[in-house]
């Protein structure tokens, strides 16, 4: 039986010794580690050697690390996972909302790192892997194109991110039903998140700006509270 090749990733920090901690456990974990020591040189290993993952540091001279998503952005959707010393919230939405993945704060073990890579690989693969072929119509002014994961509002075409395109499928899936907060975070995200309340609210507002016409009015993903989230029963309309 052929082995399957190594998962490359590339470990981006301005600071050597961090580099080092990261690339000798990713080694062990069986990963093939490609290193950058800023911004730039991350955006010529991506072009060049289109890894798997990115772990992405924030703070770094030059390039930091929210510039250097922002223009990976423009030319991939590997996913990436940001390291930063700083913890505040708004550092995390902003990175977020940049489109990354996952956050790391430092200092962090290899396990909790080992444990989130794993976790953003695995639903990124079965978010790339669905088989839909077909454009789902949900009413005149929403559709879901299944195959190339991306919304139809108006007429106008809005490409969803991997995680985004994963949620509201779950949500679509139990149209109608209330789909449990620990549910959504748990088959969106993994088991690893399961309490993290605070990402799946992000992400909801998120697709509420991209698919609603007023996203404090929704007509589409309604809030249970306390409960989960609710997809409009589409079938019924």
């Amino acid at each position: 039986m052929t082995d399957q090749p190594k998962k490359r990733i590339v470990v981006v920090d301005d600071e050597p010794r961090m580099v080092r901690f990261v690339k000798m456990n990713l080694d062990l974990e069986g990963y093939q580690t490609l290193e950058a020591n800023d911004g730039f040189q991350a955006l010529e290993k991506v072009r060049e050697y289109q890894p798997d993952l990115v772990l992405l540091d924030v703070e770094m001279p030059g390039l930091d690390g929210f510039e250097t998503l922002k223009r990976l952005r423009e030319i991939s959707e590997i996913p990436v996972i940001m390291l930063t010393v700083r913890s505040d919230e708004d550092d995390r939405i902003k990175g977020l909302d940049l489109g990354a993945d996952d956050y790391v704060t430092k200092p962090f073990s290899p396990r909790e790192l080992s444990s989130r890579i794993r976790a953003v690989l695995r639903r990124f693969e079965q978010t790339s892997s669905r088989p839909e072929d077909q454009i789902l119509k949900i009413d005149e002014r929403l559709q879901v194109d299944m195959q190339r994961r991306d919304v139809i509002v108006e007429g106008e075409r809005m490409s969803l991110r991997p995680t985004e395109y994963r949620l509201l499928y779950n949500l679509i899936e139990n149209a109608g039903w209330v789909v449990p907060h620990e549910v959504l975070l748990t088959k969106v995200w993994g088991h690893e998140y399961v309490n993290d309340n605070h990402l799946l609210r992000l992400y909801i507002t998120y697709l509420r700006k991209k698919i609603e016409e007023d996203p404090s009015d929704p007509r589409y993903i309604f809030t249970e509270r306390g409960l989960g989230y609710r997809f409009v029963d589409y079938r019924k309309l």
